[in-house]
């Protein structure tokens, strides 16, 4: 069975960590020799320009409207990360003409064929996807080959997922694992336990808490098949990652 080039990572509210999850999991991924794209589909919420610095031109909002015969790489930045592979992120930070414009069915279509194009080009391709309520959260759903709802740790996260998962199936999909982020939920297939190294400055930050490193480990392995070993030479990290994955 091949490993899976793409992945969805729906929130299912906001403020539930997923972008903050796809920086962390793609830095593990390069950490371990892979080349990772992270293609932004929360266009409203710039969200991912914040891990970059410098003007972001074109950003994905103008690759699905304006820019459209432009490669990706036009629109790829490389996050500064000490690591054998590499990142590259495609944030949005668009005006709101521009916004209202990317999120017509027309420019879905033409995320999809990023989503497509980042993956000839990369190991790994994570879309930074919100709850399934815009043309681009479904472009990602549809396209990607592994979805995965992340939820906060809380009451609302909880009762989140069901409704988002419907939502998933209402568009053709199906989820594959549920990702709980700030602690555990019931029903989360993998945990990513809350650190304190939470500010944007300080991501990607499993190579500092061994706590959070093997919640990201037990990611990749559920997500994506992937046993990652960069990350895991100490044995804190080893030993614990079990404890994150429960199915």
């Amino acid at each position: 069975m091949s490993v899976p080039t793409t992945l969805a990572l729906v929130g299912t509210t906001g403020g539930a960590g997923t972008t903050r999850l796809a920086v962390e999991l793609a830095s593990a991924l390069a950490a371990d020799g892979r080349g990772v794209a992270i293609l932004d589909a929360s266009f409203a919420t710039h969200g991912l320009s914040d891990y970059v610095s410098g003007t972001l031109s074109p950003d994905i909002t103008q690759l699905v409207t304006d820019e459209v015969d432009e490669p990706l790489s036009s629109g790829l930045v490389n996050l500064d990360i000490d690591a054998a592979g590499r990142v590259a992120v495609c944030p949005a930070a668009a005006p709101f003409e521009r916004l209202a414009r990317a999120m017509t069915p027309d420019a879905a279509q033409a995320f999809e064929g990023r989503i497509s194009d980042a993956a000839n080009r990369f190991d790994h391709v994570i879309v930074d996807t919100p709850p399934i309520a815009s043309n681009p959260a479904v472009a990602a759903a549809t396209t990607c080959e592994r979805v995965a709802l992340v939820a906060p740790a809380s009451v609302r996260g909880a009762d989140a997922v069901s409704r988002v998962r419907a939502r998933v199936a209402d568009v053709g999909a199906s989820v594959d694992a549920v990702v709980s982020t700030f602690g555990a939920l019931d029903d989360a297939d993998v945990v990513i336990p809350e650190s304190e190294y939470a500010a944007v400055t300080e991501a990607p930050a499993a190579n500092e808490d061994d706590e959070l490193a093997a919640g990201v480990v037990a990611a990749a392995s559920v997500l994506l098949d992937i046993e990652l070993s960069a990350i895991t030479e100490s044995g804190g990290v080893l030993s614990s990652v079990e404890g994150y994955v429960r199915r």
